[in-house]
């Protein structure tokens, strides 16, 4: 495509630093030059985007993402659908992400083996839109623990939500097995969930189990998260260098400090939506908030939102993403997590969205190509119709998302006819 001049714009970088007024050159898939104030870029030969003073930022991270998750009521059910259509299911959910603003997502388990490698291989190759994707596998799990699903009486492996595994030597296999099917990630199930027949606070993986499975994929080169609500699950995570984990709810002051003193090797997601909507908004689905209560989720919720501000004054790097998928957090509603951060955490809205960005590169892998505005790093961008900084509820309103770039391209370009932006060639 043509040069890409955006001029006119306010620039929220991803570093921190404040917003100013200035301009961006877009040269093939990379920024070439970001400048302060206006007509300081040349605009002959290139596509001209004047924002009329909208808010261009770098495009956004999701660190907990499930592009195969169905807007399920239940576990089970996230399994169910034939592999033909989840795959056409789960290629609809990475152009939502996209259309959203989120350019970059974190896979956090799939639905079925192949599921997230195949649909990060077509968004690479261009056949479907998406973000910027790492691929993961089922959950890896015990027998006895979360996703070993299936009825006594009906002993078969599709039933279970997760790989069920028994042994290092099985863990072992496992791994091995979905290394071979292309995933970028290992995901396991350290912790229980109160939804099932294992609570939160309980750890059924062994030392032994998670000690081969964490040598079997650094021994290729992959990285590893985890589901860890429990305190020992938090440190199963730092002792063996499980690098991304999810939720921490009960982590105690121990598993703080263990967090504290490896903070640069660590990111963690605690995934507040699923907490906040089962406790309560999931009574169309038959878990009203006594229930939701009854099962725990509101003392989990009121503990997992005071660590996650402990975490955040010890300097721990946590990131939005919030578990969504199932029926009570569906697709499309991601941007709640920025609110959440916000009224429950404590964040300003310039830290959650440094979290999001700049943050959201390094949890990508990419720290000097992804997250920011600045010169060299790839032109995954964003325009904003307001400032997310006064209103950080504006990034859940789609239509205040103006353009889309991914890459270079636009999956969506501002609209030339609407009102303040102007659009020339």
């Amino acid at each position: 495509m043509a040069n890409v001049l955006y001029t006119n714009v306010r620039i929220f970088d991803g570093s921190g630093e404040h917003p100013y007024l200035g301009e961006v050159l877009i040269q093939g898939n990379r920024i070439r030059r970001v400048a302060r104030g206006t007509r300081s870029i040349p605009m002959n030969g290139n596509t001209v985007i004047d924002g009329a003073g909208a808010t261009l930022m770098p495009g956004l991270c999701d660190a907990h993402t499930h592009l195969s998750w169905n807007n399920a009521p239940s576990l089970e059910a996230l399994i169910t659908l034939p592999p033909e259509e989840h795959t056409l299911y789960a290629a609809d959910v990475a152009k939502i992400y996209l259309d959203h603003g989120f350019t970059m997502c974190v896979g956090a388990a799939a639905a079925k083996p192949r599921l997230d490698v195949v649909i990060r291989n077509a968004i690479n190759k261009g056949q479907i839109p998406g973000p910027r994707y790492l691929a993961n596998c089922p959950e890896i799990t015990t027998i006895g623990g979360l996703g070993h699903a299936h009825p006594p009486h009906i002993a078969h492996e599709g039933l279970n939500f997760g790989l069920v595994v028994n042994g290092p030597e099985e863990v072992r296999r496992t791994v091995r097995t979905m290394i071979g099917y292309g995933v970028d990630l290992i995901k396991l199930n350290l912790s229980g969930e109160e939804l099932t027949n294992v609570g939160a606070e309980e750890s059924p993986m062994s030392e032994e189990e998670c000690v081969m499975a964490v040598r079997e994929a650094k021994r290729r080169g992959r990285r590893l998260c985890a589901h860890a609500r429990s305190a020992e699950s938090v440190k199963m995570c730092i002792r063996h260098g499980i690098e991304i984990i999810y939720h921490a709810s009960f982590a105690d002051e121990e598993a703080l400090d263990l967090l504290e003193a490896n903070k640069d090797k660590h990111f963690v997601a605690p995934g507040l939506a699923w907490l906040i909507r089962i406790s309560n908004h999931a009574g169309e689905w038959g878990i009203t908030p006594e229930k939701a209560r009854s099962m725990g989720y509101h003392r989990e919720l009121e503990i997992a939102i005071e660590t996650a501000k402990k975490m955040k004054r010890r300097g721990i790097r946590v990131l939005p993403g919030g578990d969504y998928g199932f029926a009570w957090t569906p697709h499309g509603t991601y941007a709640r997590d920025f609110e959440y951060f916000v009224e429950l955490l404590g964040f300003t809205p310039m830290e959650v969205l440094v979290a999001a960005t700049k943050t959201g590169g390094a949890i990508m892998g990419a720290p000097g190509e992804l997250g920011q505005v600045k010169e060299g790093y790839l032109a995954d961008l964003i325009l904003v119709d307001g400032d997310p900084l006064s209103n950080i509820k504006i990034l859940q309103d789609k239509k205040r998302i103006l353009s889309v770039m991914k890459d270079g391209e636009f999956f969506r370009a501002p609209e030339a006819n609407r009102p303040g932006l102007r659009v020339a060639v």
